[in-house]
Protein backbone atom coordinates (compact mmCIF):
# COMPACT_ATOMS: atom_id res chain seq x y z
CA UNK A 1 0.00 0.00 0.00
CA UNK A 2 3.41 2.66 0.75
CA UNK A 3 4.61 1.28 -2.20
CA UNK A 4 1.36 2.11 -4.59
CA UNK A 5 0.89 5.15 -2.55
CA UNK A 6 4.47 6.84 -3.40
CA UNK A 7 3.85 5.54 -7.11
CA UNK A 8 0.99 7.25 -7.42
CA UNK A 9 2.40 10.52 -6.35
CA UNK A 10 5.64 9.95 -7.96
CA UNK A 11 3.06 9.64 -11.37
CA UNK A 12 1.53 12.64 -11.28
CA UNK A 13 4.51 14.45 -10.87
CA UNK A 14 6.05 12.25 -14.12
CA UNK A 15 8.89 11.05 -12.04
CA UNK A 16 10.89 8.38 -13.24
CA UNK A 17 11.86 7.31 -9.75
CA UNK A 18 8.07 6.01 -10.34
CA UNK A 19 9.37 2.92 -12.78
CA UNK A 20 11.81 1.80 -10.26
CA UNK A 21 9.39 1.64 -7.39
CA UNK A 22 6.79 0.62 -10.04
CA UNK A 23 9.48 -2.51 -10.65
CA UNK A 24 10.05 -3.05 -7.35
CA UNK A 25 6.72 -3.28 -6.13
CA UNK A 26 5.42 -4.96 -9.29
CA UNK A 27 8.33 -8.07 -8.68
CA UNK A 28 7.15 -8.25 -4.73
CA UNK A 29 3.40 -8.29 -5.89
CA UNK A 30 4.26 -11.37 -8.09
CA UNK A 31 6.35 -12.82 -5.40
CA UNK A 32 3.30 -12.69 -3.15
CA UNK A 33 0.47 -13.86 -5.58
CA UNK A 34 2.86 -16.66 -6.94
CA UNK A 35 3.23 -17.96 -3.21
CA UNK A 36 -0.38 -18.02 -2.73
CA UNK A 37 -0.91 -19.31 -6.31
CA UNK A 38 -3.24 -16.49 -7.46
CA UNK A 39 -1.63 -16.62 -11.37
CA UNK A 40 -3.13 -13.72 -13.04
CA UNK A 41 -2.92 -10.97 -10.65
CA UNK A 42 1.53 -13.13 -10.56
CA UNK A 43 1.25 -12.35 -14.31
CA UNK A 44 -0.54 -8.69 -14.48
CA UNK A 45 2.06 -8.05 -11.70
CA UNK A 46 5.28 -9.10 -13.85
CA UNK A 47 3.85 -7.24 -17.00
CA UNK A 48 3.87 -4.18 -14.98
CA UNK A 49 7.23 -5.10 -14.40
CA UNK A 50 8.38 -5.45 -17.85
CA UNK A 51 6.46 -2.12 -18.84
CA UNK A 52 8.41 -0.01 -16.14
CA UNK A 53 11.59 -1.29 -17.72
CA UNK A 54 10.21 0.14 -20.93
CA UNK A 55 8.60 3.24 -19.65
CA UNK A 56 11.92 4.20 -17.34
CA UNK A 57 13.71 4.06 -20.67
CA UNK A 58 11.19 5.95 -22.58
CA UNK A 59 10.70 8.84 -19.52
CA UNK A 60 14.46 9.49 -19.76
CA UNK A 61 14.50 10.21 -22.92
CA UNK A 62 11.40 12.08 -23.48
CA UNK A 63 13.37 14.19 -20.40
CA UNK A 64 16.18 14.86 -22.49
CA UNK A 65 13.76 16.69 -25.18
CA UNK A 66 11.52 18.41 -22.91
CA UNK A 67 14.17 18.97 -19.85
CA UNK A 68 14.21 17.23 -16.49
CA UNK A 69 11.38 18.26 -13.90
CA UNK A 70 8.90 19.07 -17.26
CA UNK A 71 5.62 16.90 -17.83
CA UNK A 72 6.60 15.01 -21.47
CA UNK A 73 2.61 14.57 -23.62
CA UNK A 74 2.73 12.60 -26.40
CA UNK A 75 -0.11 12.57 -28.38
CA UNK A 76 -2.16 9.57 -28.55
CA UNK A 77 -2.13 8.40 -32.30
CA UNK A 78 -5.85 7.64 -33.66
CA UNK A 79 -4.58 4.16 -34.29
CA UNK A 80 -3.39 2.78 -30.69
CA UNK A 81 -6.84 4.08 -29.04
CA UNK A 82 -8.58 1.85 -31.86
CA UNK A 83 -6.10 -1.19 -31.37
CA UNK A 84 -6.47 -0.38 -27.57
CA UNK A 85 -10.35 -0.95 -27.92
CA UNK A 86 -10.09 -3.65 -30.27
CA UNK A 87 -7.70 -5.46 -27.43
CA UNK A 88 -9.89 -4.10 -24.40
CA UNK A 89 -12.90 -6.07 -25.82
CA UNK A 90 -11.07 -9.00 -26.86
CA UNK A 91 -8.72 -9.42 -24.07
CA UNK A 92 -11.20 -8.49 -21.52
CA UNK A 93 -13.51 -11.03 -23.12
CA UNK A 94 -10.68 -13.90 -22.96
CA UNK A 95 -10.15 -12.48 -19.05
CA UNK A 96 -13.66 -12.40 -18.20
CA UNK A 97 -14.37 -16.22 -19.83
CA UNK A 98 -11.08 -17.46 -17.68
CA UNK A 99 -12.08 -15.65 -14.65
CA UNK A 100 -15.44 -17.49 -15.08
CA UNK A 101 -13.49 -20.50 -14.96
CA UNK A 102 -11.89 -20.22 -11.99
CA UNK A 103 -14.83 -19.48 -9.83
CA UNK A 104 -14.06 -15.29 -9.50
CA UNK A 105 -15.94 -13.82 -7.06
CA UNK A 106 -16.65 -10.95 -9.85
CA UNK A 107 -15.81 -12.26 -13.16
CA UNK A 108 -17.07 -8.39 -15.32
CA UNK A 109 -15.65 -5.93 -12.63
CA UNK A 110 -12.20 -7.69 -11.96
CA UNK A 111 -12.03 -8.33 -16.16
CA UNK A 112 -12.70 -4.71 -17.06
CA UNK A 113 -10.14 -3.58 -14.33
CA UNK A 114 -7.49 -6.04 -15.60
CA UNK A 115 -7.91 -4.65 -19.41
CA UNK A 116 -8.00 -0.81 -18.58
CA UNK A 117 -4.89 -1.66 -16.30
CA UNK A 118 -3.22 -3.59 -18.58
CA UNK A 119 -3.93 -0.81 -21.15
CA UNK A 120 -3.27 2.24 -18.87
CA UNK A 121 0.26 0.75 -17.74
CA UNK A 122 1.09 0.86 -21.49
CA UNK A 123 -0.42 4.20 -22.07
CA UNK A 124 1.56 5.29 -19.11
CA UNK A 125 4.79 4.90 -20.24
CA UNK A 126 4.15 6.18 -23.73
CA UNK A 127 3.03 9.42 -21.56
CA UNK A 128 -0.67 9.72 -23.50
CA UNK A 129 -2.25 12.54 -21.19
CA UNK A 130 -5.27 10.00 -21.81
CA UNK A 131 -4.13 7.28 -19.21
CA UNK A 132 -5.74 8.82 -16.60
CA UNK A 133 -9.05 8.21 -17.92
CA UNK A 134 -8.56 4.62 -18.40
CA UNK A 135 -7.03 5.12 -14.64
CA UNK A 136 -9.84 6.47 -13.32
CA UNK A 137 -12.15 3.92 -15.15
CA UNK A 138 -10.14 1.42 -13.55
CA UNK A 139 -10.18 2.41 -10.41
CA UNK A 140 -13.81 3.15 -9.92
CA UNK A 141 -14.28 -0.50 -11.16
CA UNK A 142 -12.02 -1.28 -8.32
CA UNK A 143 -13.53 0.03 -5.72
CA UNK A 144 -16.86 -1.12 -6.59
CA UNK A 145 -14.73 -5.01 -6.73
CA UNK A 146 -13.56 -4.32 -4.02
CA UNK A 147 -16.62 -3.55 -1.93
CA UNK A 148 -18.83 -6.38 -3.64
CA UNK A 149 -16.33 -8.50 -1.90
CA UNK A 150 -15.83 -6.93 0.85
CA UNK A 151 -12.57 -5.56 1.06
CA UNK A 152 -13.51 -2.43 2.47
CA UNK A 153 -10.03 -1.08 2.97
CA UNK A 154 -9.17 -1.47 -0.70
CA UNK A 155 -12.18 0.13 -1.66
CA UNK A 156 -10.63 3.00 0.20
CA UNK A 157 -7.18 3.03 -1.35
CA UNK A 158 -8.90 2.46 -4.72
CA UNK A 159 -11.03 5.46 -4.13
CA UNK A 160 -7.59 7.48 -3.10
CA UNK A 161 -6.47 6.26 -6.40
CA UNK A 162 -9.54 7.79 -8.61
CA UNK A 163 -9.20 11.06 -6.80
CA UNK A 164 -5.53 10.84 -7.06
CA UNK A 165 -6.95 10.09 -11.04
CA UNK A 166 -8.66 12.98 -11.75
CA UNK A 167 -5.86 15.36 -10.05
CA UNK A 168 -2.79 13.30 -12.60
CA UNK A 169 -5.28 14.38 -15.71
CA UNK A 170 -5.43 18.15 -14.79
CA UNK A 171 -2.31 18.54 -13.61
CA UNK A 172 -0.37 17.24 -16.61
CA UNK A 173 -3.42 18.76 -19.04
CA UNK A 174 -2.11 22.12 -17.46
CA UNK A 175 1.73 21.45 -17.11
CA UNK A 176 2.42 19.16 -19.41
CA UNK A 177 4.47 19.84 -22.52
CA UNK A 178 4.22 17.97 -26.39
CA UNK A 179 7.08 15.47 -27.47
CA UNK A 180 6.61 14.16 -30.53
Amino acid sequence: MVTGVLYVVLEILQKKAMWVVGILTGAACAFSFGVQHVWASMGLNLYYVAVSVIGFIRWKKAEEAVGEGDIHLTPLPRNVALWSAAAFVAGGLAVIWILRMVGDAAPFLDGAATMLSVIGTWWLAQSYLQQWVLWIVADILSTLLCISTGQYWMAVLYAVYVFSAVYGYFHWKKAGKLVN
